[in-house]
């Protein structure tokens, strides 16, 4: 009889009786729950749905800072009502996306760069949003990641068009058409590139292209970028040296704090523009601040200028004395790509265990010249446009020119930094160099015994 404890108390004979087992016979398995069935894969939105929701969430998501920042700007003893700053937000709004304003005093086209970076941002984004939603994610399909383009395309462009036609009834002329092709083909450019991300077509296209373009690509979006920091940093400086003048020109207008606000809002969404003027200007071309003028290191000549904070930073006149510096500052950033360019051909190298030749050098080299005149002067055409009729008509670079000067300068700057980067780097052997392994000394053999004599 077993014992009687605590942990376990007296059973009664029946309990016994029922737990009994045969001899030899062994207990039944324990059961184990059935493994659950894989959940059902989650459903596929249809694409229409999917393009439309994300791209009316790309227009809402861009459209709403604009209405408020014009909002503060138009603040004054008079507030105007709450229907005119949303329709002067839609305006503004289309003005980010190149879609030019018919206004009394002439058209209005200078579109707002860092408007149009947003606006560009939040499509990137729908992109990427459609694609998942499509179940096109790693697919690796062309065809499918330009579908979704289109498709939200397509929906940002009947945005648009309502946009223009809201526009357009509150006194300003905006061609409902030209806004839908506008916006069709941002909408469409940007939601491409996060589908080709999204969808691993990026992947495929880097793998299949030669590597002298691949290196040629990024080094001159390097050089190109290098040259719009640069391009920042001048008309940061240049308006920090006007300062003065700038807020002279904010307290002018009289809207209080808030409506200056605004008005510095404004200004500052046109920074980016700024940035590609100033760029220009460090390559030679230089840009124009109305017709008949020229604002270049050799040549100032500008007339009467509007009360516009962002115009305090103009140079008052050629460069001279230490500034002269500043005509080397685009060749520095072409050879700084250039040094990058050949730094990591030798990193690469010299894993692979092979020596590398100017050819595989100084071909990325050169082809980052076009690479970024291509990018300079399309930020350049992007930078410019009417301020109204007038001799406001024509402000910003001429875009065809930066694109050449920076072409030039950026291939002859690659060329050297890369070139002085393999001329100071020694070849890697291409054999694989044999590892000395210590090695222990063999016993010498025994000699054989002499014979009996």
């Amino acid at each position: 009889m077993s014992p009687v404890t605590p942990d376990q108390p007296r059973r009664s004979a029946a309990e016994v009786t029922a737990d009994a087992r045969p001899a030899g016979r062994a207990r039944p398995a324990p059961r184990v729950p059935a493994p659950r069935s894989p959940e059902a894969p989650r459903g596929r939105a249809p694409l229409p749905v999917a393009a439309g929701v994300a791209a009316g969430w790309a227009a809402v998501t861009s459209w709403l800072p604009v209405t408020l920042v014009l909002g503060l700007a138009q603040l004054s003893e008079d507030a105007g009502s709450l229907t005119g700053a949303m329709r002067a937000g839609l305006a503004g709004w289309l003005l980010g996306h190149g879609v030019p304003l018919e206004t009394s005093a002439g058209p209005l086209g200078l579109v707002p760069l860092a408007l149009t970076a947003l606006a560009v941002w939040r499509l990137t984004r729908a992109g990427v949003h459609v694609t998942r939603a499509v179940g096109a994610r790693g697919s690796r399909s062309p065809g499918r990641a330009l579908t979704v383009a289109v498709a939200v395309g397509i929906g940002y462009a009947l945005l648009g068009a309502v946009a223009a036609i809201a526009v357009s009834a509150g006194g300003l002329r905006v061609s409902p058409i030209r806004a839908g092709l506008a916006c069709a083909v941002v909408g469409t450019l940007a939601a491409l590139v996060g589908a080709v991300r999204t969808t691993g077509v990026s992947v495929l296209l880097a793998r299949r292209s030669p590597p002298a373009l691949r290196n040629g690509l990024r080094t001159g979006l390097v050089a190109g970028l290098l040259l719009l920091g640069a391009g920042a940093g001048a008309a940061g400086l240049s308006v920090a040296t006007g300062g003065g003048d700038a807020a002279d020109m904010i307290g002018a207008y009289r809207t209080g704090v808030a409506g200056q606000a605004g008005i510095t809002l404004v200004s500052l969404a046109y920074a980016p523009n700024a940035t590609v003027w100033s760029a220009s200007y460090l390559l030679g071309p230089g840009f124009a601040v109305g017709t008949d003028t020229a604002v270049r290191t050799s040549e100032v000549s500008v007339g009467a200028l509007p009360a516009v904070p962002l115009l305090a930073g103009l140079p008052r006149g050629p460069v001279d004395g230490l500034g002269v510096g500043l005509l080397a500052v685009p060749v520095l950033a072409g050879m700084a790509a250039g040094w990058l360019l050949a730094r990591r051909l030798v990193r690469i190298a010299a894993e692979e265990r092979a020596a590398l030749g100017w050819p595989a050098l100084l071909a990325p080299a050169a082809l980052a010249g076009p690479v970024a005149g291509v990018l300079l002067g399309a930020a350049a055409a992007a930078s410019g446009g009417p301020l109204g009729g007038g001799r406001l008509a024509e402000i910003g670079p001429t875009p065809w020119l930066v694109a050449g000067v920076a072409a030039l300068v950026v291939a002859a700057g690659a060329l050297l930094g890369a070139a002085a980067v393999k001329a100071l780097t020694h070849d890697t052997p291409t054999s694989r160099p044999t590892t000395s392994r210590p090695t222990t000394p063999r016993p010498a053999a025994p000699r054989p015994a002499a014979p009996p004599r």
